[in-house]
């Protein structure tokens, strides 16, 4: 397995999961006690006392403070230790591990890092959450028996729409539709436009198209664990450009996956819509489809995993259709690599004379 990106910001909830309430989550093979403090804001902390490593989770609160299960030891919401029954003094070494939190648009998003590096304004963020045009709704949080690197590859690749979801959110009509891969930026993308076709299961059920219609699917991949699926159709007689995407039935699907442990990951997912915005069943029908889409994605993804548990007999080959995922997994082993490593070159000794 390769490992985890801690560097990084990871969703570990949704906002509606998280109460005054003691809960252990578990994020890169990590525990964490997650708790709203009387204020209504979020904390996180090392769910392990340093006492006698019992889970804080079994605990209690008492104000805002932790009180581990054991032996009493406190602990306030930066971690140190408040109190050890018993004694006047707290050791130094008496602490926990504080997380760094944002909250934004109820999503809880977490930071297991290097403190000093968490920059809230690198939280994800698009500007169709503020936009009263788009509605947002939040899905489910579905447990996948899987390494979150075959997850986020299964997020980049339009190819597997048209074998692995063909009543919902494919067909066989883009079966040889060539598909579009760019790498530089932030994002990975790929995409395909699927023109003059008869509209996808999706959209019979939410476009209200009569005849045939362009469809489009683009994939951004956001390193290391955010994917985005811009997907949506158009009336065919309206000759849609790319950028004139608004204009047809527009879908936003959200993936935010965290992982749990190297064979198990959390795809929390969520839609924005332009779409019928005033029916207040619409959200709910679109989750149905999305849960039979996204059942179809775990039964092929958690079988890939279990071949992948296995010896391996051959190296596995590789096609067109994976530039997407050779260059996300080549991002995750740079980013991998900068975290095992310290950079004491920044300041070269003068024993070194560089000339480039």
């Amino acid at each position: 397995m390769t490992g985890f990106v801690k560097n990084a910001w990871y969703v570990a909830g949704w906002s509606r999961e998280i109460d005054a309430e003691l809960r252990r989550v578990t994020l890169l093979n990590e525990h964490v006690v997650m708790f709203r403090k009387s204020d209504g804001s979020v904390v996180a902390l090392e769910d392990r006392c340093p006492h006698r490593l019992l889970p804080l989770s079994k605990g209690k609160r008492i104000g805002d403070t932790v009180q581990c299960g054991y032996h009493g030891l406190t602990f306030d919401c930066s971690g140190k230790c408040v109190r050890v029954p018993g004694q006047t003094n707290l050791p130094a070494s008496a602490y926990v591990q504080a997380y760094p939190i944002v909250e934004k648009h109820d999503i809880v998003w977490i930071w297991m890092g290097d403190p000093a590096k968490a920059d809230p304004e690198t939280v994800f963020d698009m500007p169709e959450f503020s936009d009263p045009n788009w509605a947002a709704h939040q899905g489910d949080a579905l447990h996948l028996k899987s390494n979150y690197l075959n997850v986020a590859e299964n997020l980049v690749d339009p190819a597997h729409v048209s074998f692995v979801h063909p009543t919902t959110l494919g067909s066989s009509a883009s079966e040889n539709v060539p598909v579009h891969v760019r790498t530089e930026g932030e994002a990975i993308v790929a995409w395909r436009w699927i023109r003059d076709a008869e509209p996808v299961g999706f959209f019979k059920a939410f476009g209200g198209f009569a005849g045939n219609v362009d469809r489009w699917h683009y994939y951004y991949l956001y390193t290391p664990c955010t994917a985005v699926i811009d997907f949506g159709s158009i009336d065919t007689e309206k000759h849609c450009a790319e950028e004139d995407r608004d204009q047809g039935v527009r879908i936003f699907a959200l993936h935010f996956m965290t992982p749990v442990t190297e064979t198990h990951t959390i795809d929390r997912w969520m839609h924005l819509r332009n779409t019928a915005q005033d029916d207040p069943e619409a959200a709910d029908r679109m989750d149905a489809m999305f849960r039979k889409a996204f059942a179809e994605d775990q039964e092929i993804l958690e079988a890939v995993q279990q071949e992948e548990l296995r010896p391996a007999k051959r190296r596995p080959i590789r096609i067109a259709i994976d530039k997407g995922p050779l260059v996300y997994r080549k991002r995750i082993n740079d980013l991998l690599e900068l975290e095992r490593t310290e950079d004491l070159a920044s300041d070269p000794s003068p024993a070194f004379v560089y000339h480039d």
